[in-house]
């Protein structure tokens, strides 16, 4: 069903009028302030804790270090390696050591400053050069390697053998901050059968509840999770923050704990995207065609694993992209170092590789004297390809389509606005493809449940999140084009694991699909039970009544609704009208790990201006063309998308959260640079790709990450365009395109006869 282009959001008024209530807005009755003492140094043993100064503090009701953890004093989604409390040492200055609750905000910092923790310094690993050293201090059992993945196909040196042009580069790529605006935080409540309700901001309800349980050792079913809505996540949200220290301090206390995190406190704890470097070498005979690529990537994880290894895994997979290259030899490894915590962030380590990959690209079409749309459609995978990995995935035609529009805009003639002897404009054009869900190998469910309520409403349940995404957007736009109901029929409940089915991670681009398969598998359940029910209760056959706005309506009737849902729900008994569906995401069916099956293509258009005098670029003009599957929610699917383009454009022009000797620079984001509403592009366009192959089934894919992908490699294209040089290291800085400048002689006064890359 064709969906309107523009509609109203349910979430929509409450946002934009500033009366939503998020999570850290939430303020209980008797309500203490707790707070977390975190580490003093990125690398330290500890020798000794004392707690008692600040526990004689007036005011103060609590006191927590490891000592008062009753279960497990770890956590982590992949391995529980990173301790709620430190014992005995601490890895980075995100460390949380003790965590206190009090009356007042005051009287919590009082108390935390009162703690007397004695460290002693050990020697920072801050590269991952540093801590692959042999003499390098190991800061896990295992060593300081959290994970290694790698892929061969074919024969690498005989592939290179045939090539008559290889190219190699290093690309360096930067740390990230997500940026939410709402930090970390909420309120926990003690219940009075001993269990726990925590409101909370999280990715996956369920994952967050199993996790305090092994914590506190209480059963799941006493831990209540309510996680929606968030203000921001884009993955950083995904690993538990402060719910172990909310949850310890209001079992301690016994009364309501409210935990916040400041700017500061998230940026020094909280999850940032993996700094990687990455070396690629790829060659191609003389026609064009890839025959060799050889990738290695180092991935700075921080001191915790978190998704790590999974991050790796799917940079890994990505590092060929689109083209089905006969010879590949792809390794990765993951290293422990003091620099933070790497984790979850939008792309998932596929911006990275294909950053990387690209650029390669780029580069082979330079040195082969073609244009890089004709290089890239010389290798374009083809609908029956396999996968990267060689598994099996849904037939697709994606690629093909997305290059087409790149190829289409990148003939758009320049803009001529501004170009002058100090301004140089250029074009560059990149491809990608992402992999939705989490990837053969792993636990992947989703469900949903349709209900009609008490109060006659079609209640639409998910274990989802609203993150800012538009989830309860697209949940009512399924609704209503399933069941041909109006916004005011429906009642959508998420995020409450005492309310809602399991669903799966609010993550890796499956949302959307999850929701519109669940609704297809319980769709004609639960629209004959409306009707037969109401074919009982009217005396009507059930051939003669359809679903309709506001209620079940009457074939030829006048007017034709004939029983509202508020009336047949006064004949029924709350749950008689139900339906429940419980399904794994697709999966490849070949038994490759962490092999995707769905992918999602977006290719982009971006154009620059460059000031000859400052360094400043100035993106100007951003076009992506989408192929993910029908389109469920045009709005969201083009905010997704727009978003993604500027997240990316920040990514790849001037956001770096700079670290030295295991430290942030950065306290704030008056110090860390992010697009402004000056830095937006002066026109973007999302033109989406709808079509499927035939007898393709699995209707829309995500969009939340794909926009974010290609752009990096687009923008430094176009860069290299206008000025002649290549950046191979994100975030583009403008000291780096002034040297470019100067060593090129492009200033007016050198008169160039032509830009090297024009």
């Amino acid at each position: 069903m064709k969906q309107p282009e523009y509609q109203r959001r349910p979430d929509a008024v409450p946002k934009v009028t500033g009366s939503l209530k998020y999570l850290t807005d939430r303020f209980e009755e008797n309500m203490l302030i707790g707070k977390v003492l975190r580490s003093e140094y990125p690398h330290a043993r500890i020798k000794r804790i004392d707690t008692s100064a600040a526990e004689a503090l007036p005011g103060v009701h609590a006191v927590l270090t490891h000592h008062d953890v009753p279960g497990l004093n770890r956590f982590g989604i992949v391995m529980p390696d990173q301790p709620v409390f430190c014992e005995d040492r601490v890895r980075y200055t995100g460390d949380a050591v003790a965590a206190v609750a009090a009356e007042s905000a005051e009287s919590a910092d009082q108390a935390l400053a009162a703690v007397v923790v004695e460290y002693e310094p050990l020697p920072v690993l801050d590269s991952v050069e540093k801590a692959l050293t042999p003499e390098a201090e190991q800061l896990h059992e295992n060593g300081n390697i959290l994970h290694e993945a790698s892929y061969t196909r074919g024969d690498l040196q005989q592939g290179f053998a045939g090539c008559t042009c290889i190219v190699e580069e290093t690309y360096q790529l930067p740390r990230q901050m997500h940026g939410y605006m709402e930090t970390e935080g909420g309120v926990v409540v003690p219940e009075s059968d001993g269990g726990i309700s925590v409101y909370m901001a999280t990715q996956h309800g369920f994952k967050d509840r199993f996790q305090l349980s092994r914590i506190l050792e209480t059963p799941e079913e006493k831990i209540r999770i309510i996680s929606s809505p968030i203000g921001g996540s884009f993955g950083g949200k995904d690993e538990l923050n402060l719910q172990p220290y909310g949850a310890l301090l209001a079992l301690k206390t016994g009364r309501p704990v409210r935990v916040h995190n400041t700017r500061e406190e998230s940026i020094r704890a909280g999850l940032k995207r993996h700094p990687m470097a990455i070396t690629m070498r790829t060659g191609a005979d003389e026609s064009g065609r890839v025959l060799a690529h050889e990738t290695t990537i180092y991935a700075d994880t921080g001191a915790y694993a978190t998704l790590g290894p999974a991050i790796l895994e799917f940079a890994v997979e990505h590092a060929s992209g689109l083209y089905p290259i006969p010879n590949i030899t792809t390794t990765g490894v993951s290293v422990f170092t003091n620099n933070g915590v790497a984790g979850e962030f939008r792309g998932f380590g596929g911006n990275q590789v294909t950053f990387a990959l690209e650029g390669q690209m780029d580069r082979l079409a330079e040195k082969l004297g073609m244009e890089g749309t004709k290089l890239r459609a010389r290798n374009m995978r083809k609908p029956s390809d396999t996968g990267p990995l060689g598994q099996g995935i849904a037939p697709t035609d994606g690629g093909r389509m997305i290059l087409e529009d790149v190829t289409t805009w990148q003939q758009l003639p320049l803009s001529n606005a501004g170009e002058t002897a100090w301004v140089k404009n250029g074009r560059g054009g990149a491809v990608s493809m992402h992999g939705g869900g989490l990837g053969y190998g792993r636990l992947d469910p989703s469900g949903g449940r349709l209900a009609l309520t008490k109060e006659g409403k079609l209640e639409a349940a998910f274990g989802f999140e609203e993150c800012g995404q538009g989830i309860v957007a697209v949940i009512e736009t399924v609704m209503k084009g399933t069941f041909s109901c109006n916004e005011e029929d429906i009642e959508i409940t998420i995020g409450d694991t005492n309310k809602v089915p399991v669903s799966g991670s609010t993550t890796a681009s499956r949302g959307t699909s999850m929701v519109w398969t669940a609704v297809e598998n319980m769709k004609a359940s639960f629209r004959r039970q409306l009707l037969i029910e109401a074919s009982r209760v009217t005396g009507t056959a059930a051939a003669d009544l359809y679903l309709g706005a506001g209620g079940v309506h009457k074939r030829g009737a006048e007017p034709s609704l004939f029983l509202s849902y508020k009336a047949l729900a006064e004949y029924v008994q709350d749950g008689d009208i139900e339906t429940h569906t419980s399904f794994d995401f697709p999966v490849t069916p070949d038994e490759i790990d962490s092999g995707h099956y769905l992918y999602s293509f977006g290719g982009v258009s971006a154009e620059v201006e460059v000031n000859l005098l400052t360094g400043t670029v100035r993106v100007l003009d951003l076009k992506q063309s989408v192929s993910a599957g029908p389109v469920m929610y045009p709005q969201g699917y083009r905010g997704q998308i727009e978003g993604g383009g500027i997240m990316a454009l920040g990514y790849t022009l001037m956001e770096d959260a700079v670290m030295q000797e295991g430290r942030y620079q950065t306290e704030n984001f008056d110090t860390y640079l992010m697009p402004g509403v000056k830095d937006l592009p002066d026109n973007v366009t999302v033109k989406p790709r709808e079509e499927v192959m035939e007898g393709d089934i699995h209707g829309p894919r995500g969009v939340g990450e794909i926009g974010t992908i290609a752009v990096a490699p687009a923008i430094a294209e176009a860069i290299y365009q206008a000025i002649g040089a290549r950046p191979e290291k994100l975030p583009v800085s403008r000291e780096w395109v002034l040297q470019q400048i100067q060593q090129r002689g492009l200033l007016p006064w050198n008169k160039p006869e032509k830009i090297p890359g024009g």
